[in-house]
């Protein structure tokens, strides 16, 4: 019986893949299988990995998928899910690492909790240019049934550490919980679907991810269109729900989703990779909130945010001041973006 699936996007990591691969033969938990999706990378990195693990004890529970074409993280990692055969589905980045003991843990207070739909860690945030390491925490819920107040709380207070989760396959497959097509925030939208729909919670108060903070990394190239992305596939979180039914049940909360991630994200993300940014653009992502999210001056959650309030006020009535203090801000808060 496999218990747990590790799927694993691959693209261009030869420099980082040996170090995860090496984390993941480490895993104390046995009864698990590591589905590699080769995305038509620049470089041996798949030919790394099948060399590191010939002969290992744990080569039987390697799988290697390829798809037809390039197809980004979020679609590769929707090509594998079909595939995987663990109780439960996890996520790993190639060029990160995880602590020896993350699957075994994570699975065992998901058992021993009822065998609940998510259950989850923290995570180091890792940098190579020597900045000293970050801990990113998830909320702290109680374990067992994902009470309404749980849920609220848990979508309100969330960071996309969408890698320190596992989720219980039976969930994803019910609830057909995938990546977005559009290659930006996917991450957001797979967490935010998966808290939705989970009925149970756990987790473990450590920070078993390490997170790669790395020149060339998918978060930390620049692209001044990015922001167009993040807004698809917003507009898609948006159009699931509804049409699964979550929306109405918790609309203030998804409503701030969108007001955070949605709209401030993509400005932070339009303003920091751009080089010119123009007031026009800002107000065209502004347009974009009203007409997802008509009444956000209304959410209570925003009402309660002044910070956010007076942003979208400098934003609407003074765009050129904003265009200049927003890349200080974005700079002095160490902002992925």
């Amino acid at each position: 019986m496999t218990k747990v699936s590790v799927i694993l996007p691959v693209y261009g990591v030869a420099e980082y893949i040996e170090k995860c691969t090496q984390s993941l033969l480490a895993q104390t938990l046995q009864e698990m299988e590591f589905i590699y999706v080769d995305d038509h990378g620049p470089d041996n990195s798949i030919e790394l990995v099948q060399k590191m693990i010939a002969g290992h004890p744990r080569e039987g529970q390697f799988v290697f998928l390829k798809p037809e074409h390039n197809m980004g993280a979020g679609m590769a990692r929707n090509f594998a899910i079909p595939q995987a055969k663990g109780e439960y589905i996890a996520f790993v980045d190639s060029d990160d690492w995880i602590e020896p003991t993350m699957f075994e843990e994570l699975y065992n207070k998901a058992v021993e909790n009822g065998n609940v739909d998510l259950c989850y860690c923290q995570a180091a945030k890792d940098y190579l240019d020597g900045q000293p390491t970050e801990i990113l925490k998830n909320p702290d819920v109680e374990p067992g049934v994902m009470t309404d107040d749980k849920r609220r709380f848990f979508l309100t207070n969330y960071v996309s550490l969408f890698w320190t989760f596992i989720y219980r396959r039976e969930m994803i497959e019910k609830y057909e919980i995938r990546y977005p097509s559009s290659r930006s925030a996917d991450d957001s939208y797979f967490v935010t679907s998966s808290l939705v729909f989970a009925n149970s919670v756990a987790h473990v108060d450590k920070p078993f991810y390490h997170y790669l903070i790395r020149p060339g990394s998918v978060c930390t190239t620049k692209d001044s269109t990015k922001y167009q992305k993040r807004l698809e596939t917003f507009r898609s979180l948006m159009a699931f729900l509804k049409e699964k039914g979550a929306y109405g049940e918790f609309k203030n909360e998804i409503d701030f989703i969108y007001i955070k991630k949605g709209y401030f994200t993509s400005v932070f993300n339009y303003v920091y990779n751009s080089l010119e940014p123009k007031a026009s653009t800002i107000a065209e992502i502004r347009r974009e909130l009203k007409e997802q999210v008509p009444d956000f001056k209304n959410n209570k959650y925003f009402k309660k945010k002044c910070s956010l309030r007076l942003l979208d006020w400098m934003l609407h009535s003074m765009p050129s001041l904003a265009l200049k203090i927003l890349p200080v801000y974005i700079k002095k808060k160490n902002m992925v973006v």
